[in-house]
């Protein structure tokens, strides 16, 4: 590697502002923010807004809907609609078998 081009690699803490969880891990960010961890060193802070403890996949409360609630919703909204064109198509059906019968007539 050549070197002064690659950013510091250098362990860094995350902060969970939304549940006040905190991890060491390695990283390149940079940030003005300083904090002294569980093990007496200071570590640049980083603070995160949503992490894997306060997700809602991660932590159990999303709700997930089914196909089957999704294609149900579906007809639902849209049955009204169906039955008018289907009214409609089978008006039409019979107003031109009747149409046929005159014309053999």
């Amino acid at each position: 590697m050549k070197p002064g081009i690659h950013p510091e690699y250098r362990e860094v803490v995350f902060q969970d502002i939304s549940s006040d969880f905190s991890f060491v891990t390695r990283s390149t960010l940079q940030t003005k923010d300083k904090v002294t961890w569980k093990d007496g060193k200071e570590y640049p802070l980083y603070k995160l807004e949503t992490t894997s403890e306060s997700h809602p996949f991660y932590t159990g409360a999303q709700t997930r809907v089914t196909e089957t609630g999704r294609v149900e919703k579906f007809r639902q909204k849209f049955a009204v609609k169906t039955q008018q064109v289907n009214a409609a198509a089978a008006a039409a059906a019979a107003e031109a078998s009747e149409a046929k019968k005159q014309r053999r007539r």
